[in-house]
């Protein structure tokens, strides 16, 4: 092997995103080869790159001509189905592997099992990298977000590919080594989870304006592409402006209108709300998000529920919800709505990613990850790069709430959030995550709770103790006793 030209990284595992991945990496100049346990795959990649440019890809057909084409210190990028799968491809490829080769897994990978390898792999004199990867296919393809964590060395020995394959922002490319063990998969993961509440978001706005506001699948293409040349310029509102113009193949109308009301999920949204949950970090937006996910899966108990409801009495708003409203006002207070409820949804992020930093020493760089974000990803958006600043003003920031800039938009946004809010209730059309949203804030921003009942509760039945507001130690109370004399 040593005599032909040796290719610079491997990557195995080609499904659409490895592919896609690997042309990628090929077409900024960096020769690749390529190795799938299913030989047609590989055949298929080597068509696209010969195809799309006759691009530097070498594919192989066995885990031991795949290792021994690249140069040493070898690097090979694996993209298979988290879990058992990625175990199983780095016992064929590690056998032919030697100290100082490293393994860069880029899937979804639940971070504890990446920390797992990383020990696994230090046995063998081996270097790992857990790395998140945003984007979908087209990012694969022409840019990703990259998140890669673990091994400081073995990021250094692919900084330069890494720098070059990844979505370019005018700051600098979307990737940055985020930090020791899983850190890489830990920050994707919650990536993950701002993107379940941006979506759930996003379609409660679209909720509102088309059942309150009785706005058309047109006029709501034209509403989406108005925003995102505004503050909510992002992926997410750009694609969904290009969902409402699909006309349906199969009959009359748009496509969207003819899609069965039940959201898919792959886990990352359920693990970010057991994380915050474990953290003690409030992220109900994303939680919000979640909930909406399992009940949307409900379809024949909620189409059930609404027949038995209606004949018990209950009487469908919905419809006649869009008399009397004011049009241009509801999509102005939508628009407003939407983005207070999004930053309250990244500040929930933010804090997960803080608390998870502080409890495994991974100093992670907040507002690094806003700006690796900037571009590639899902969840990418025109206000990240002014969350990147307000971690750069304050590295300590306790929530972004209270970042001077976002606290004034938040106070001007808040009159329009709440009609929104109560508009929604008012006509029974649910908001879990504006409501969610909102309920943060207000209870985030009040200096005194209800919780001083809820403790004189807890001590009562529980003689848990509570503290006093002016005095300090803790106290203890005998509530029924003193009650039942008083009276």
């Amino acid at each position: 092997m040593e005599s032909v030209a040796l290719s610079r990284i491997g990557l195995a595992g080609l499904a659409v995103m490895g592919q896609n991945l690997a042309l990628n990496i090929a077409e900024k100049g960096f020769p690749i080869s390529v190795y799938n346990r299913t030989t047609s795959k590989v055949d298929e990649t080597l068509d696209r790159a010969a195809a799309e440019g006759k691009l530097p890809v070498a594919g192989q057909y066995s885990p031991r001509d795949f290792v021994l084409s690249i140069q040493k210190p070898r690097s090979v990028i694996i993209l298979v189905k988290a879990g058992a799968p990625v175990d199983q491809t780095i016992a064929a490829l590690s056998e032919y592997m030697e100290p100082g080769d490293c393994i860069i897994d880029g899937g979804n990978e639940w971070y504890q099992n990446t920390e797992r390898r990383i020990v696994e792999a230090e046995q063998k004199g081996l270097l790992y990298l857990g790395m998140g990867v945003s984007g979908g296919e087209e990012g694969a393809r022409n840019g990703p977000s990259l998140m890669p964590g673990g091994s400081l060395q073995a990021y250094n020995n692919v900084k330069d590919i890494l720098g070059k394959v990844a979505a370019q922002v005018e700051d600098g490319p979307c990737v940055t080594y985020i930090g020791e063990g899983g850190s890489g998969n830990f920050v994707k993961m919650v990536h993950n989870g701002i993107e379940y509440g941006d979506m759930q978001l996003i379609s409660e706005a679209y909720d509102v304006l088309k059942n309150v506001g009785g706005l058309s699948n047109d006029e709501l293409a034209e509403i989406f592409t108005e925003w995102n040349r505004g503050e909510l310029e992002s992926f997410l509102v750009e694609i969904t402006s290009d969902i409402f113009r699909v006309k349906d193949d199969y009959g009359d109308g748009e496509l969207v209108d003819k899609i069965l009301d039940k959201t898919g999920m792959k886990g990352t949204g359920k693990w970010t709300v057991q994380q915050a949950a474990e953290l003690s970090v409030a992220a109900p937006t994303i939680a919000a998000s979640l909930d909406c996910r399992y009940l949307s899966g409900l379809k024949d108990e909620r189409e059930n529920a609404a027949r038995v409801l209606e004949e018990a009495g209950l009487k469908e708003e919905i419809g006649s919800a869009s008399h009397g409203v004011d049009k241009k006002r509801l999509i102005d207070d939508v628009r407003q709505a939407l983005y207070a409820s999004k930053i309250c949804s990244y500040a929930q992020g933010m804090n997960l990613l803080r608390a998870k930093s502080l409890e495994k020493g991974w100093n992670l760089d907040l507002g690094e990850m806003a700006r690796i974000w900037k571009g590639g990803c899902i969840i990418r958006a025109v206000f990240l790069d002014r969350i990147k600043k307000a971690y750069q003003r304050n590295s300590n920031l306790a929530n972004l709430v209270v970042d001077p800039d976002f606290a004034k938009e938040m106070v001007q946004r808040q009159a329009a959030w709440r009609r929104v809010v109560g508009l929604a209730i008012s006509a029974g059309i649910s908001t879990p995550g504006m409501c969610a949203s909102l309920a943060y804030f207000d209870t985030y921003r009040r200096a005194r709770l209800p919780a001083n009942l809820v403790q004189a509760q807890r001590d009562l039945f529980g003689a848990h103790t509570y503290e006093r507001t002016d005095r300090p130690g803790a106290y203890h109370t005998e509530w029924t006793k003193l009650a039942r004399k008083s009276n």
